[in-house]
């Protein structure tokens, strides 16, 4: 019997299975066994072609294949290469020289070998449990490579496996500059430069940026809030290694990795439609995936036209805005998938979108705009900071707005904020303002009397709800270390105040 080292993919992790093969005289039969999924059976028929293409043939004998532990289920075809191959060394058609590696591979009918789904996790896993190296498709070995010390071996046919294994063929290592490709990586394609106007939700986005507030932004159609929300990630900070790592592991575990791209390194950017049902957002699936709030981990999550949205798929944020992370239960396990985000959001004021449009006539009632807004329940709203007015800017008027400030340079006061942040929480394990329980609020969010009489003024004269007072206090605090100052002053919380007046359309 022949073992060899392969590796299942559960979520966006991984571990080790070994493909136990078992080639004895009797009759022709070929059975694969250990929770194999359809994929899994299916393999037989790739893996007769292949074997037989390529100039070898699958023994007439009775082949037994093992994928243990028998109690995990298997899915995918990563398999196909390392049953292959253990049939050929089995059956006596090839050698086993170089042992101790661990293989992945999918094959093609004439022996090539196609990409994988989770090089990545399934590379980290391998080199935990002591492989001295991973034999996987050529496609997928850059983004192997990002485990350091780790001996990737690409391989293009089943051939060029079988020849490596057998020390007659010589198959130098991939390697990549980590920090070089990281720094081609992390390039935007859009920058806050390109938004001309809308200085108001502009610093808005800075605020939220600054302290990690998820924010909403109210206006018609055309006034730009999408084009906003696009440039958000350009100004949050920089993904730091092991957080383009993590982002590069869930992508690469749905298939989702672009083509020819090892690394990602600009935080995620995803936009989900309305129609979006619950399994969709949060993942799903005999075996669960990643859905959108763990794809936008370390990124924005962009909800377009929030009302539309319905009210059981909106309730699945509620616990990864909590949690930095979502849990999904089959029958078979739960499976955790980490799901840090921001959230931004679109909304128009009213059904039709022209409520307080100067160009064109609302023809909704008030009772039609309630409605219409109720839709969005108060438990996330709760935990959304930053309600703001985009209004509609006319075509004319841009012509003489002159270009806003770059990306860049907003960045740099985003990442000096989040510096100020990260030494007042750190010790607390509280990663911005935004994050901040009740007990921090009340530590580090202290005002003096003018300024509670602002705030209560305020939810007096604006119709503010008791709950917006803390999260006042929360974006006071991010605008308050974005000056640099120490305490938060009475006009911080009168621009924290500006970005509740919106309150009024929920109450």
């Amino acid at each position: 019997m022949i073992t060899i080292k392969t590796l299942a993919l559960q979520g966006i992790d991984s571990y080790e299975i070994a493909a136990e093969v078992d080639v004895s005289p009797g009759m022709l039969v070929y059975a694969v066994v250990g929770l194999p999924d359809a994929a899994v059976k299916e393999s037989r028929e790739r893996i007769k072609a292949a074997i037989e293409n390529i100039g070898y043939r699958l023994p007439e004998r009775h082949i037994v294949v093992n994928l243990a532990p028998a109690d995990l289920r298997k899915e995918g075809s990563s398999y196909d290469l390392p049953m292959a191959l253990g049939i050929l060394i089995d059956s006596g058609q090839t050698d086993l020289a170089r042992e101790g590696y661990a293989i992945l591979g999918e094959l093609s009918l004439e022996g090539k070998i196609r990409p994988i789904r989770g090089a990545l996790s399934r590379a980290m896993a391998a080199k935990n449990f002591g492989a001295k190296g991973l034999i996987l498709p050529r496609e997928n070995a850059p983004e192997a490579a990002l485990v350091d010390e780790f001996d990737i071996i690409p391989v293009d046919t089943l051939d060029d496996a079988a020849d490596f294994l057998a020390g007659k063929l010589d198959i130098t290592p991939v390697t990549i500059n980590r920090d070089e490709l990281f720094n081609e990586s992390a390039t935007y394609l859009v920058d806050m430069a390109e938004v001309r106007g809308q200085e108001h939700a502009r610093r808005a986005l800075e605020v939220a940026a600054a302290g990690g507030h998820n924010i909403v932004m109210v206006g018609p159609p055309g006034s730009g809030k999408t084009m906003l929300a696009q440039r958000l990630p350009t100004i949050l900070p920089t993904l730091t290694f092991p957080e383009a790592i993590e982002v590069t592991r869930i992508h690469s575990s749905a298939g989702l990795l672009p083509p020819g791209q090892a690394l990602i390194a600009t935080r995620p950017f995803r936009t989900i439609h309305h129609s979006i049902s619950s399994a969709g957002l949060a993942g799903g699936g005999t075996s669960p995936h990643p859905g959108e709030i763990s794809l936008a981990h370390n990124g924005v999550l962009f909800l377009d036209e929030l009302p539309e949205f319905r009210r059981d798929v909106l309730e699945v944020l509620r616990q990864p805005m909590e949690d930095g992370a979502i849990t999904i239960s089959r029958a078979s396990g739960s499976l955790r998938f980490p799901s840090r985000f921001m959230m931004a959001a679109a909304a128009n004021p009213c059904p039709c979108g022209y409520l307080g449009d100067t160009r064109r006539r609302c023809h909704c009632t008030p009772l039609m705009v309630k409605r219409y807004l109720d839709r969005v329940s108060g438990p996330l709203l709760d935990r959304i900071d930053l309600h703001v007015e985009v209004p509609a800017v006319k075509a004319e008027d841009l012509k003489g707005i002159p270009q806003g400030e770059s990306s860049a340079v907003i960045k740099q006061r985003v990442e000096k904020a989040r510096r100020i942040q990260q030494d007042r929480l750190g010790e607390d394990g509280v990663w911005c303002n935004a994050a901040m329980a009740t007990r921090h609020v009340h530590r580090h969010c202290q005002i003096d009397g003018a300024t509670t009489d602002l705030i209560s003024k305020a939810i007096t004269k604006l119709g503010l709800s008791a709950r917006a007072h803390d999260r006042v206090l929360k974006v006071a605090r991010t605008i308050a270390d974005l000056e640099g100052e120490k305490d938060i002053l009475v006009h911080h919380v009168a621009e924290a105040i500006s970005y509740r007046v919106l309150d009024r359309y929920w109450e």
